[in-house]
């Protein structure tokens, strides 16, 4: 594995080059993880100002690796900038891939399973009412859903052996077991629960590219009981599921 340089302003994206992903999670340990895929350890530290890391793997393939920041407002922001400075210079990406650990709906998506979303979901942006819990979408506002690709999530989810469904995200994990029964109540098909998913695709759709969000369940959604956690369990999945990620990203089109 060698470094890529970054890109620089006005820097015309080579016709050879192959498929660039930018794969986005919250914090270090979940980036170490996904890094592990590309023949090396943890990347060195870089400074805050400059927290894309470069990575090349499978000859032509590029995949940048950024620790975004905990929630979807710092996902968004960190997610947002790197894509218009890779546009600025010329090299955009053809794929975002928001991963990292979350909370698995139980049964389901048992402690160290894999979900792919097939909807990323703002699951707490709206309002309380007395009759419930309004969707900002019912207010009037925005958007609180994106579907990925259907054929990018197959994929994905045949590559590492994922689930399929929906991954909320929330700015409040879930930490009692009437909460996690309304979310279910108002999302039957939700397998998972992060905080960084839903301010990945909104920065992601906003430049035109292609998103999709991994999630390696860590606990179950409900009661916090720290000592039932696994959460090297599921950084493990994580790395072994960045390998396998390496052939669909291998084959994305080229977005010139």
């Amino acid at each position: 594995m060698t470094p890529s340089p970054p890109d620089g302003p006005g820097r015309r994206r080579d016709e050879r080059a192959g498929p660039r992903v930018l794969l986005v999670t919250a914090v270090d340990a979940e980036r170490d993880a996904m890094a592990t895929a590309f023949g090396a350890g943890p990347p060195a530290p870089v400074p805050a100002a400059a927290r894309t890391l470069h990575r090349v793997t499978g000859g032509r393939l590029r995949v940048d690796l950024l620790a975004a920041g905990v929630g979807p407002a710092a996902a968004a922001a960190a997610t947002a900038s790197a894509l218009t400075t890779a546009t600025l210079g010329g090299a955009g990406y053809d794929l975002v891939v928001s991963a990292g650990i979350g909370g698995g709906f139980q049964p389901e998506a048992p402690l160290g399973s894999l979900v792919v979303a097939s909807a990323i979901v703002a699951a707490d942006l709206g309002a309380d009412t007395a009759d419930g819990f309004v969707p900002v979408t019912e207010l009037g506002f925005g958007t609180v859903e994106y579907r990925p690709d259907a054929a990018l999530v197959a994929r994905v989810a045949g590559a590492t052996g994922a689930r399929t469904g929906a991954v909320l995200t929330v700015s409040t994990v879930t930490g009692t077991a009437a909460r996690a029964a309304a979310l279910r109540a108002r999302h039957p098909d939700a397998l998972a629960e992060a905080m960084e998913g839903f301010g990945v695709a909104e920065a992601a759709v906003a430049a035109g590219c292609p998103v999709v969000e991994l999630r390696a369940v860590s606990n179950a959604v409900g009661p916090r009981d720290r000592a039932q956690w696994r959460v090297g369990e599921a950084l493990a999945a994580l790395a072994a599921a960045s390998g396998r990620l390496t052939s669909v990203y291998a084959d994305l089109p080229v977005r010139r």
